[in-house]
């Protein structure tokens, strides 16, 4: 059994499809020369009187609600939906400046929404951002009594100057990765689909030998770290041409939207070790090639830096406690 993307319900070429019709809209608008860039991006840039650029996104944490919801646990999804935008944000080396949320549900529950609010505020404050505000709909005919989904929304600043837009990178450069928390929040339909839904499924209290002591529940529900300051301080080193957040698409597809088209990537997927729940997933009837497409395999932000600058940049790294992983390179 080799399950996919499309046998969980998620279609991700009509998915492309979609971005290029958004695409086409907003090429047909009157231009506006404040907004540099395209769609596409991890974030989207506007230019500001006196030199200055402000980054904003948006993004959710999918599925991965369901999870939470069916283990009763709600105390890390917050910082899921935070680290979300944030993460996108810092990838041009923007500093996130503020977030807000948007909870929609079909009727409100605080015990339920308390802890995921608790849990986006304790991500924004160690973003250093503000959560400026935000909206909860209930809206019962919508959704279901325990129907429940997150949006986030964050801005950022930064100077045109300082933007990292992936035009240095060259051929040569290195690819380094530093390590995520476990599957992040994206793929969550397919982990639902190979884990819940087959014929001999799982339970979030099962404890897989390959998981090592923990449960199914507790190695899905990891919250997705938080890469603000390991990545401003990278922006700032001046030693990255490119940054990236690796999150649906997987390892390739989201290395690949920072650098040029005319430039090749290629990526060592044994260069570093995978958390255990990747094992469980291959285990469970997802082959490589889609595991490849769909997760993030254990990196969860990439670098792009200079060959002759690989060492410095890898002591910067483990000055910040983190190890970083070469995984691949770039060339002509």
């Amino acid at each position: 059994m080799n399950l996919n993307y499309r046998d969980a319900g998620v279609d991700i070429p009509l998915a492309d499809q979609w971005v290029g019709t958004i695409r086409n809209i907003v090429r047909s608008m009157p231009a506006d020369p404040n907004v540099l860039g395209g769609i596409g991006g991890f974030s989207g840039l506007y230019r500001l009187p006196g030199g200055l650029v402000l980054a904003g996104c948006c993004d959710g944490v999918g599925t991965k609600i369901e999870v939470a919801k069916a283990a009763g646990k709600f105390d890390g999804i917050g910082q899921d939906l935070v680290a979300m935008n944030v993460n996108d944000l810092v990838t041009c080396g923007a500093r996130p400046l503020f977030f807000l949320d948007y909870i929609a549900c079909g009727r409100l529950k605080p015990e339920i929404l308390g802890p995921i609010v608790e849990s986006a505020a304790r991500a924004c404050r160690d973003s250093g951002c503000a959560l400026l505000g935000g909206e909860t709909a209930e809206m019962p005919g919508t959704y279901n009594e325990d129907g429940l989904d997150l949006a986030g929304f964050s801005v950022g600043m930064l100077r045109e100057d300082e933007i990292i837009d992936g035009s240095r990178i060259a051929p040569g450069d290195a690819v380094v990765g530093i390590a995520s928390s476990g599957v992040h929040s994206n793929g969550f339909s397919l982990v639902r689909k190979a884990l819940f839904s087959s014929g001999n499924p799982c339970g979030l209290s099962d404890t897989p030998e390959v998981l090592e002591g923990k449960t199914i529940g507790e190695s899905l529900l990891v919250p997705t770290r938080l890469y603000v300051s390991v990545a401003l301080e990278a922006a700032s080193s001046g030693l990255v041409g490119g940054m990236a957040h690796i999150t649906g698409g997987g390892l390739y597809d989201n290395i690949r939207r920072v650098i040029p088209g005319d430039l090749a990537l290629s990526l060592d997927y044994d260069a570093w070790p995978r958390s255990p729940i990747f094992s469980l997933l291959r285990d469970r009837g997802i082959d490589e090639s889609e595991m490849r497409k769909v997760f993030n395999l254990g990196i969860g932000f990439a670098f792009i830096v200079r060959k002759e600058k690989l060492p410095e940049f890898l002591s910067l790294l483990e000055s910040l406690g983190e190890k970083g992983y070469v995984i691949g390179g770039v060339s002509a």
